[in-house]
């Protein structure tokens, strides 16, 4: 980075980014995705919120314990028993880090709170040199700092600072704010408060307005140096900001910015995969740097101009941030230690002997199918590995489907339920919607689908379908993904995927306590 300065990378995609609708995740799933973060030269990992349920406690345990390069950091609300909470969580952790928070804006203090601004300072302090106690890495983050006042906002940070907050996180909760008001915000409190140079300042932009990306770069511009993200833009509502966006405006920019991450860019496309397989979020073919189409040309001058010189339309080399020619990589013949050598080249780690076994058993299915095995077609192969066999009650065990022209498709599904197999037909409007009523006549789940989402994974006729189910069942909201390349096979695939999940969370509480 030569003279610049650092830019911190935090990232909450298992915290914030846990808290989208349908998005939890199991211990084992957010260990995968941390150990990646880690590959990736993470700064900070938020890997959860303790205190919200015994699970997220157990899953921040154990990042603590996997993650060694990275700092693990667990989120506390600004009161004793969350703080007790993520400091025992942390105890293993190499380095660890506190983020402690308390709603700051009058809207939130009046009617969230209850309380009056002179309470609200004194447990923010009280808060912070609890967690002193735990570690010297303390956070603090004034919840809804963007429709603050700016008078107590200075007053509140410099009494957290004083008390041994070492970064102070300015969070634009709602999304409020406007890249030129933003940054003005974080260049006034740096200039105001009298100890600010104490600190590290700190954002977290939510994406209601489409702006926490710009906002954050607006912040950085005017002091930040830590800016918080989540891999894909995951989070609730409309998302956080996208740390591939971030990073890598940043670092295209070096002429704007006089600061640089040390983050290995050439990891994010095989995270932005883990991540959208494990949550069943898919990726939008025109999202930035992590899209199908990001650096896709169709039209014929764009095309002639790249091959011409690449520069004429790509601010961006594809291969910086992780991708690659669809190449045929496997065959049916290949064997288990070339399958094992290319998930090595793809930075791929299973979490077990019995997951690689499990994942080159589904390898040799698919080999069977689909003569060219590309390398989107192992990632999304091993996304479907990581879901815990003990946890499934229901497995699809058969499929058959009747579909003809003027005739009402039918569809006959065998289930495993925890054990036991089960038959049923149906019909339906389609192929699919034949085989969920087939299912749901087995199952009884009593859920609603809400999303129904195909596509394709590789080109061609012969490509594995991925299918996204969101399903509902009252306050609870999963997402389901399979694969198959037949796309009513992948269809049923999800659906029980994401049966699986309402049973899990329904022992599990939600993560969201509370939010920065």
């Amino acid at each position: 980075m030569s003279n610049k300065e650092k830019l911190i990378i935090f990232d909450t995609t298992l915290r914030d980014g846990e808290q989208s609708p349908g998005a939890s995740m199991t211990k084992d799933e957010k260990v995968r995705i941390a150990k990646v973060l880690e590959r990736m030269n993470v700064d900070i990992i938020e890997a959860g919120f303790p205190i919200a349920s015994r699970g997220d406690f157990e899953s921040v345990q154990a990042v603590a314990e996997a993650v060694k390069d990275s700092t693990v950091c667990g989120l506390s609300r600004a009161l004793a028993k969350d703080i007790s909470a993520a400091g025992e969580a942390l105890k293993k952790a190499n380095s660890s880090r506190i983020h402690t928070f308390i709603a700051t804006s009058p809207i939130h203090m009046k009617m969230k709170l209850r309380m009056e601004p002179d309470a609200v300072l004194q447990q923010a302090v009280d808060a912070v040199k609890m967690a002193r106690k735990f570690t010297d890495n303390i956070e603090f983050s004034p919840e809804d700092a963007g429709r603050s006042e700016l008078d107590f906002l200075c007053r509140i940070i410099e009494a957290v600072i004083d008390a041994g907050a070492t970064t102070i996180n300015i969070p634009d909760t709602v999304g409020y704010n406007l890249p030129s008001q933003f940054g003005s915000l974080i260049k006034s409190l740096i200039e105001r408060i009298p100890n600010s140079d104490k600190a590290i300042f700190s954002v977290h932009c939510h994406n209601d307005l489409g702006m926490a990306v710009a906002n954050s770069l607006a912040a950085v511009q005017n002091g930040a140096r830590q800016v918080e993200c989540t891999i894909n833009g995951l989070g609730e509502r409309a998302g956080n900001a996208s740390l591939e966006e971030v990073v890598m405006a940043v670092r295209t920019r070096q002429d704007l910015f006089d600061c640089d991450t040390t983050l290995d860019a050439t990891q994010i496309v095989s995270a932005s995969k883990l991540v959208s397989g494990i949550t069943g979020f898919p990726v939008q073919p025109n999202k930035a740097i992590v899209g199908a189409n990001a650096f896709a040309h169709e039209s014929g001058i764009h095309q002639d101009g790249v091959l011409k010189s690449r520069e004429t339309y790509e601010i961006m080399r594809a291969e910086d941030v992780g991708w690659n020619e669809n190449r045929l990589v496997l065959g049916k013949h290949s064997g288990r230690n070339a399958f094992r050598a290319r998930l090595g080249e793809l930075d791929i780690e299973m979490a077990s002997e019995e997951d690689l076994n499990d994942a080159f058993s589904r390898f040799k299915d698919l080999a069977d199918k689909k003569h060219e095995i590309f390398d989107e077609d192992l990632q999304a192969l091993v996304a479907e590995t990581g879901w815990n066999s003990e946890n499934e009650q229901f497995k699809l065990v058969s499929l058959k489907v009747c579909s003809e022209t003027g005739e009402i498709p039918e569809a006959t599904v065998v289930v495993s339920i925890d054990g036991v197999e089960s038959s049923s037909s149906a019909q339906g409007g389609g192929p699919v919607d034949a085989a969920y009523k087939a299912i749901e006549a087995l199952v009884k789940s009593e859920t609603e689908l809400q999303l129904y989402s195909v596509n394709n994974i590789t080109s061609g006729t012969d490509s594995q379908g991925e299918v996204t189910v969101r399903l509902s069942k009252g306050d609870r909201i999963v997402n389901g993904l399979g694969a198959d390349t037949d796309i009513v096979i992948a269809s049923a695939k999800a659906y029980i995927n994401a049966l699986n999940k309402v049973v899990l969370s329904a022992t599990r509480e939600h993560p969201q306590l509370g939010d920065v």
